[in-house]
């Protein structure tokens, strides 16, 4: 076999992906297009700026690599990336990758305090960041005892990558890396503690791409992808970036904050043929649909993760629009999309069922499968996990086991093979000694006209034991009222389990959600 080649068996399903011994991922998501003669085609088309063809992908990938070469950044060095969705993010990441380099996108939207912590934990030789976040990375690049060699704005006027590349070469070897080396890190969100550096191996991305961009969702060349989701986080990094480039396809990419009129001017304009986003996203697009309309006809399909999709929101949605959308869920250390529904096969409220190439078994507190219908914690076993949590072997040897995952999150299975998150573990409520579901309460709640989004946790009552309460933000906050509370508590007493409806109610503006819009109830418990 030749260097630096991935073999794919479609004679089999899922196909058999065999890997190259010597295996730089950046030749088959890069270099592999020019061969194939994709050089003028567009790749990335950014909103409001420029567009990108795969033979300059190409070109500015391979000065990237070379000038983080000649500034001192040594192959196995990490690169950490504060950059925002452009091209830059690409020409740094596959540049850094291809010169064996290990890049580390880090969330935009964090503040000097959390990236001093990442400077840090990961002992990085480079920083690489957008102009627009230099207040936050230079304070925190002065708080930490740790201190990179390169640190540079990716562009701007002075002392910047992009002047490094200009006069580096537009030629670039492809360092020897092998299938299951380090390639690049992700830290997890943090939904709870300081966030962990994520490892992942070289193959990882070809997996994810295969697995669910092609074999899930059908992906061709043809198709052109739009994700809300950032490509600093595993979803959007596979939805605007891996995806399209395992296909050869085309990505657009816009900068700034998913507000509902944007997408739906962005999806007008480019016309994509997938759509990415969150649930709270979609709620808020539905409310914008109903005083604006917008032309959503190019979409062949919607996705939706980062927090389960309630079904009332999934049933509304196909109401007005007509589109599918396919709820799923991934996660940083899995890197995308693991459970899914299929445009044929949709069940609401439900994740899916396992992506080809993955495995998911529910097992109780002793590690034995439960039975259908019965709520345990969701393992998972596939080609894309994470090697290991870097400097955290404790954390590492108690999720991974076996070759299987402990996602942390509690789920169960119907009889026709369809999973259901109940939550993340630690959310889980015990009221009146019977476990009861955050996520059903809130879906339940979601479904009433006026809430737009809810967050249930635990509280303890006068007596001491732990009752639902929620925070709700409604379509209206002008509607919040003693009157609205008694109206939500006899919904829910009607529509769900006599001991599951919220003892107290709290109409707030928003909800404290990390990167990916996962509601961060431990803030709402505290």
């Amino acid at each position: 076999m030749k260097d630096n080649i991935v073999t794919i068996d479609n004679s089999i399903f899922p196909a058999k992906l065999e890997f190259s011994q010597n295996f730089n991922v950046a030749v088959p998501f890069i270099d592999r297009h020019l061969k194939e003669g994709r050089g003028e085609k567009v790749v990335i088309n950014v909103h409001r700026g420029s567009v990108v063809t795969y033979a300059t992908l190409a070109e500015h990938v391979n000065r990237a690599g070379n000038a983080l070469l000649e500034l001192g950044v040594s192959p196995g060095d990490r690169a950490l990336m504060v950059v925002k969705d452009a091209p830059e993010f690409y020409y740094v990441f596959w540049g850094a990758i291809k010169a064996g380099i290990i890049p580390v996108p880090l969330n935009t939207l964090l503040r000097a305090k959390d990236y001093t912590y990442m400077v840090v934990n990961s002992e990085a030789s480079a920083v690489v960041y957008s102009p627009e976040f230099s207040d936050e990375v230079e304070t925190a690049l002065k708080a930490a005892s740790h201190k990179p060699k390169v640190v540079l704005p990716s562009e701007g006027s002075g002392e910047t990558l992009a002047k490094h590349m200009a006069g580096s070469s537009s030629a670039l070897n492809p360092a020897p890396a092998k299938p299951d080396d380090d390639c690049f890190w992700l830290y997890s969100s943090g939904s709870t503690g300081n966030p962990k550096g994520v490892v992942h191996a070289q193959k990882d991305m070809v997996v994810t791409s295969q697995r669910y961009a092609v074999e899930t969702l059908n992906m061709t060349s043809e198709d052109i992808n739009f994700s809300a989701a950032k490509l600093f986080f595993a979803y959007g990094l596979g939805n605007a970036m891996t995806f399209p480039l395992w296909v050869g396809g085309e990505a657009v990419l816009f900068a700034g904050p998913p507000t509902p009129a944007d997408m739906h001017e962005i999806i007008e304009e480019y016309r994509p043929s997938i759509y990415y986003a969150v649930p709270t996203l979609y709620a808020a697009q539905l409310r914008a649909l109903e005083v604006n309309d917008a032309d959503l006809s190019s979409i062949r399909v919607c996705i939706s993760a980062g927090e389960a999709l309630p079904p009332d929101l999934l049933r509304r949605w196909n109401s007005k629009t007509k589109l599918p959308l396919l709820d799923g869920i991934g996660t940083t250390e899995i890197l995308h999309i693991f459970l899914s529904n299929r445009e044929t096969d949709i069940r609401p409220g439900a994740s899916g069922k396992p992506v080809p190439g993955y495995q998911a078994r529910i097992v109780n507190e002793d590690g034995n499968e439960v039975s259908d219908g019965e709520a345990g914690s969701l393992m998972i076993k596939g080609e894309s996990l994470l090697k290991l949590y870097w400097q955290n072997p404790e954390k590492t040897a108690e999720s991974l086991r076996n070759g299987w995952m402990f996602t942390g999150d509690t789920y169960y299975r119907d009889e026709d093979g369809f999973f259901f998150c109940c939550g993340r573990s630690d959310d889980m409520l015990k009221v009146g000694g019977i476990w009861c579901s955050p996520v059903e309460i809130e879906a339940k709640l979601v479904e009433h006209p006026q809430v737009l989004e809810a967050a249930v946790v635990g509280r303890a009552d006068d007596d001491k034991l732990i009752k639902p309460e929620a925070f709700v933000v409604l379509n209206n906050i002008t509607d919040a009222s003693e009157e609205l509370s008694n109206e939500l508590l006899e919904f829910c007493k009607n529509g769900l389990a006599r001991y599951k409806y919220p003892r107290w109610f709290n109409f707030v503006d928003d909800l404290p959600k990390t990167a990916t819009g996962k509601i961060q109830r431990f803030q709402l418990r505290s």
